[in-house]
Protein backbone atom coordinates (compact mmCIF):
# COMPACT_ATOMS: atom_id res chain seq x y z
CA UNK A 1 0.00 0.00 0.00
CA UNK A 2 2.61 2.28 0.49
CA UNK A 3 3.80 2.24 -2.96
CA UNK A 4 0.25 3.54 -4.28
CA UNK A 5 0.79 6.41 -1.96
CA UNK A 6 4.49 6.92 -2.95
CA UNK A 7 3.36 6.93 -6.98
CA UNK A 8 0.61 9.69 -6.26
CA UNK A 9 2.40 12.11 -4.82
CA UNK A 10 3.60 13.22 -7.94
CA UNK A 11 0.66 13.47 -9.44
CA UNK A 12 -1.31 14.98 -6.27
CA UNK A 13 1.47 17.81 -6.56
CA UNK A 14 0.56 17.90 -9.80
CA UNK A 15 -2.91 19.12 -9.17
CA UNK A 16 -2.08 21.41 -6.47
CA UNK A 17 0.49 23.34 -8.87
CA UNK A 18 -2.79 23.15 -11.25
CA UNK A 19 -5.06 24.71 -8.93
CA UNK A 20 -2.23 27.21 -7.93
CA UNK A 21 -1.99 28.09 -11.49
CA UNK A 22 -5.83 28.44 -12.20
CA UNK A 23 -6.16 30.87 -8.70
CA UNK A 24 -3.38 33.17 -9.96
CA UNK A 25 -4.70 33.49 -13.14
CA UNK A 26 -7.83 34.48 -11.86
CA UNK A 27 -6.20 37.16 -9.58
CA UNK A 28 -4.28 38.61 -12.40
CA UNK A 29 -6.16 40.45 -14.97
CA UNK A 30 -5.45 38.68 -18.84
CA UNK A 31 -3.92 40.31 -21.48
CA UNK A 32 -4.19 38.91 -24.87
CA UNK A 33 -2.36 40.48 -28.28
CA UNK A 34 -2.74 40.21 -31.96
CA UNK A 35 -0.66 41.48 -34.37
CA UNK A 36 -0.75 42.49 -38.32
CA UNK A 37 2.15 43.55 -40.59
CA UNK A 38 6.05 43.86 -40.10
CA UNK A 39 8.72 42.89 -37.87
CA UNK A 40 8.52 46.29 -36.51
CA UNK A 41 5.19 45.81 -35.07
CA UNK A 42 6.15 42.26 -33.54
CA UNK A 43 9.10 43.38 -32.08
CA UNK A 44 6.93 46.45 -30.22
CA UNK A 45 4.22 44.01 -29.77
CA UNK A 46 6.39 42.04 -27.66
CA UNK A 47 7.82 44.97 -25.73
CA UNK A 48 4.58 46.22 -24.83
CA UNK A 49 3.62 43.20 -23.86
CA UNK A 50 6.43 42.46 -21.43
CA UNK A 51 5.47 45.64 -20.25
CA UNK A 52 1.78 44.28 -18.67
CA UNK A 53 3.53 41.10 -17.78
CA UNK A 54 5.55 43.62 -15.42
CA UNK A 55 3.14 45.53 -14.70
CA UNK A 56 1.45 42.04 -13.22
CA UNK A 57 -1.06 41.23 -16.19
CA UNK A 58 -1.08 37.45 -17.61
CA UNK A 59 -0.19 36.93 -21.17
CA UNK A 60 -3.01 34.65 -22.75
CA UNK A 61 -3.78 33.74 -26.15
CA UNK A 62 -6.73 35.78 -28.00
CA UNK A 63 -9.14 32.94 -27.56
CA UNK A 64 -8.63 32.10 -23.40
CA UNK A 65 -11.10 34.85 -22.69
CA UNK A 66 -8.90 37.58 -21.96
CA UNK A 67 -9.67 41.32 -19.73
CA UNK A 68 -7.43 42.94 -22.76
CA UNK A 69 -7.19 43.14 -25.95
CA UNK A 70 -4.20 44.88 -27.46
CA UNK A 71 -4.29 44.65 -31.12
CA UNK A 72 -1.43 46.07 -33.46
CA UNK A 73 -2.37 47.27 -36.93
CA UNK A 74 -0.36 47.81 -39.76
CA UNK A 75 -1.36 50.43 -42.78
CA UNK A 76 0.79 48.97 -45.75
CA UNK A 77 -1.95 45.72 -46.09
CA UNK A 78 -4.93 47.41 -47.99
CA UNK A 79 -6.98 45.39 -46.28
CA UNK A 80 -6.24 47.02 -42.90
CA UNK A 81 -9.30 48.65 -42.22
CA UNK A 82 -11.62 44.74 -42.88
CA UNK A 83 -8.75 43.08 -40.29
CA UNK A 84 -9.03 45.62 -37.36
CA UNK A 85 -12.88 45.38 -37.84
CA UNK A 86 -12.75 41.21 -37.82
CA UNK A 87 -10.32 41.05 -35.09
CA UNK A 88 -12.49 43.50 -32.61
CA UNK A 89 -15.48 41.28 -33.64
CA UNK A 90 -14.07 38.36 -32.97
CA UNK A 91 -12.56 39.72 -30.07
CA UNK A 92 -15.79 40.87 -28.40
CA UNK A 93 -17.21 37.16 -29.84
CA UNK A 94 -14.99 36.02 -27.16
CA UNK A 95 -15.39 37.91 -24.36
CA UNK A 96 -18.29 40.73 -24.91
CA UNK A 97 -16.91 42.65 -21.89
CA UNK A 98 -13.42 42.93 -23.20
CA UNK A 99 -11.28 46.55 -22.57
CA UNK A 100 -9.97 46.43 -26.69
CA UNK A 101 -6.88 48.80 -27.64
CA UNK A 102 -5.82 49.26 -31.25
CA UNK A 103 -2.09 50.74 -31.77
CA UNK A 104 0.35 50.64 -34.57
CA UNK A 105 0.48 52.27 -37.91
CA UNK A 106 -3.36 51.85 -38.73
CA UNK A 107 -4.29 53.66 -35.53
CA UNK A 108 -1.87 56.36 -36.18
CA UNK A 109 -3.58 56.91 -39.59
CA UNK A 110 -7.27 57.09 -39.05
CA UNK A 111 -7.72 56.92 -35.01
CA UNK A 112 -10.94 58.39 -35.18
CA UNK A 113 -12.55 55.87 -37.55
CA UNK A 114 -10.80 53.38 -35.67
CA UNK A 115 -12.39 55.06 -32.63
CA UNK A 116 -15.77 54.33 -34.40
CA UNK A 117 -15.41 50.74 -34.46
CA UNK A 118 -18.33 49.32 -32.08
CA UNK A 119 -16.31 47.97 -29.09
CA UNK A 120 -12.90 49.83 -29.32
CA UNK A 121 -12.24 51.43 -26.27
CA UNK A 122 -8.63 52.67 -26.37
CA UNK A 123 -7.17 54.25 -29.84
CA UNK A 124 -3.43 55.37 -29.62
CA UNK A 125 -1.13 56.63 -31.83
CA UNK A 126 2.67 56.13 -32.32
CA UNK A 127 3.62 58.48 -29.42
CA UNK A 128 1.08 56.94 -27.02
CA UNK A 129 1.29 53.34 -27.72
CA UNK A 130 4.36 51.92 -25.42
CA UNK A 131 2.19 54.34 -23.16
CA UNK A 132 -0.86 52.48 -22.57
CA UNK A 133 -0.73 50.99 -19.30
CA UNK A 134 -1.15 54.42 -17.89
CA UNK A 135 -4.23 55.24 -20.40
CA UNK A 136 -5.91 52.22 -19.40
CA UNK A 137 -5.84 53.77 -15.74
CA UNK A 138 -7.75 56.82 -16.91
CA UNK A 139 -10.56 54.99 -19.45
CA UNK A 140 -13.33 52.87 -18.34
CA UNK A 141 -15.31 50.19 -20.58
CA UNK A 142 -18.65 51.77 -19.68
CA UNK A 143 -17.72 54.76 -21.89
CA UNK A 144 -19.61 55.07 -24.81
CA UNK A 145 -16.90 56.83 -27.00
CA UNK A 146 -13.55 54.90 -27.16
CA UNK A 147 -10.37 57.15 -25.90
CA UNK A 148 -8.27 58.30 -28.86
CA UNK A 149 -5.04 59.93 -28.34
CA UNK A 150 -2.55 60.19 -31.41
CA UNK A 151 -0.51 63.34 -32.50
CA UNK A 152 1.19 64.49 -35.73
CA UNK A 153 3.88 61.45 -36.36
CA UNK A 154 6.31 64.51 -36.59
CA UNK A 155 6.06 64.87 -32.94
CA UNK A 156 7.46 62.19 -31.57
CA UNK A 157 10.24 63.29 -29.24
CA UNK A 158 10.68 59.60 -27.28
CA UNK A 159 12.48 56.51 -29.02
CA UNK A 160 11.47 53.61 -27.13
CA UNK A 161 13.79 50.32 -28.51
CA UNK A 162 11.63 47.20 -28.87
CA UNK A 163 12.72 43.82 -29.90
CA UNK A 164 11.37 40.42 -29.92
CA UNK A 165 12.16 37.66 -27.18
CA UNK A 166 11.64 34.77 -27.63
CA UNK A 167 7.92 34.86 -28.25
CA UNK A 168 7.43 35.37 -31.79
CA UNK A 169 5.05 32.43 -32.12
CA UNK A 170 2.23 34.15 -30.16
CA UNK A 171 1.67 36.60 -32.73
CA UNK A 172 0.05 36.19 -36.12
CA UNK A 173 0.07 38.32 -39.15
Amino acid sequence: MDHLKIKSAPLILYYIELIYFAVIMIQFKKVAFYTLGCKLNFSETSTIARLFEGAGFAKVEFEDQPDIYVINTCSVTENADKKCKQLVKKALKINPNAFIAIIGCFAQLKPVEIGKIPGVDLVLGANEKFNILEHLEEVDKKNEVAKVDFENIKNTKEFVPAFSFGDRWIFRS
